[in-house]
């Protein structure tokens, strides 16, 4: 049985500000103290990538709406999958959708397209003055374990007149199931088939080397202190570690930097995909985007579709409204791409599917 938001609020869940977000780090619950003012109150957990922004918006809302409190806590993807498989949390963010077939195995959940944007290459090469460039193929080799030395030919290849150190490559990923490697990994997959049939794609995969590392913070802590590393990381992440990030050639050929417009203009080029189903992915486009990043991703809420606790459920359909219109205004600022106007249109139209005991809630 799902927790309702009556038993939530006399537990005293409480929201992150953006003031006080400090990552992926466990909260206390004397961290929290709970408002005499607060009605209703939304547990939700799950995408690192959609951390600090969520942080944002939470702030953000809970100033126009104090009877509301959030809690978000970024575990990972599919820890916040599974909470809500386990019904110990209302709302999941995922950067990885479910399945029609995932669906079908536990209950009729509402999935919205929230947030956007690039997944980074980071690594740690202290004496490189240019920015690194690699193609996809390289990557994958990389983190297939194919390719070993900073030196190698395909590096060399990709970044004519750099003095490229001497130095072993050390592969840094994530150890839990991860929205991020899902979007690196689809990625990888695409662009490569030796990954594809090898690895694979997911939340989680068997790596063929690498240190495993907890959460996107502790991926980039590890880079940050090993000079040599290389992991896959969210832009905003990377520069809070004031980590370099790689150039990624696209299908056009050019090696494009990842950020909000060009993570934009990767979405754009599936705009007809997007169009018949939001969960489609955005990564490889066509060589006619020619400014396109390769590695982006969709971040989603998943909710339940129904509930019993029609005011608990108005109150977290008004807080996802918020962060699809209205919280889009704070992407950019905070290195997300702001989703298309298509996408936030059929966002709502997804938002207006949630009921409370079958019946459909109010207008917002």
């Amino acid at each position: 049985m799902r927790p309702t938001f009556a038993v939530l609020t006399l537990l005293g869940v409480s929201f992150l500000s953006s003031c006080n977000y400090k990552g992926e780090e466990t909260v206390k619950d004397k961290d929290f103290a709970t408002s005499s003012t607060v009605q209703t109150a939304i547990g939700a957990a799950g995408s690192t990538f959609a951390g600090p922004i969520m942080a944002r918006w939470i702030g953000a809302y809970q100033q126009a709406h104090p009877n509301t409190q959030v809690n978000y806590r970024p575990i990972g993807s599919g820890a916040g999958i599974d909470e809500l498989k386990q019904g110990t949390l209302e709302l999941a963010a995922s950067d990885a959708p479910l399945t029609d077939a995932q669906i079908k195995e536990i209950f009729p959940v509402v999935q919205v397209p929230v947030a956007a944007g690039p997944v980074c290459a980071v690594y740690n090469l202290p004496n490189l003055k240019a920015s690194l460039r690699l193609s996809g193929s390289t990557l994958a080799g990389i983190f297939q374990g194919n390719i070993i030395s900073w030196q190698d030919p395909a590096i060399a290849r990709e970044n004519p007149g750099v003095a490229l150190p001497h130095l072993a490559i050390i592969v840094v990923h994530r150890a839990e199931g991860s929205g991020t490697t899902s979007i690196f990994t689809s990625f990888l997959a695409k662009i490569s088939p030796s990954w594809s049939q090898a690895v694979g794609q997911g939340l989680s995969v068997k790596w063929p080397v690498g240190i495993a590392a907890k959460g996107s913070s502790g991926a980039l802590d590890f880079v940050a202190a090993n000079v040599g590393t290389i992991t896959y990381a969210e832009l905003n992440y990377a520069k809070e570690h004031q980590l370099p990030v790689a150039s990624i050639q696209n299908r056009a050929g050019t090696f494009v930097a990842p950020s909000p417009s060009s993570a934009s203009a990767a979405i754009d080029a599936f705009a007809a995909d997007l169009e018949k189903d939001v969960r489609a992915p955005v990564v490889d486009p066509p060589a006619s985007a020619k400014e396109a990043y390769p590695i982006t991703g969709l971040t989603f809420f998943l909710v339940p579709k129904d509930g019993s606790d029609a005011a608990g459920r108005q109150a977290m359909q008004s807080f996802m409204q918020y962060a699809v219109n209205d919280g889009q205004n704070l992407a950019e600022g905070l290195d997300y791409a702001r989703l298309p106007k298509a996408i936030q249109d059929r966002s709502a139209k997804l938002l207006g599917e949630m009921t409370a005991n079958g019946q459909p809630l109010k207008s917002i």
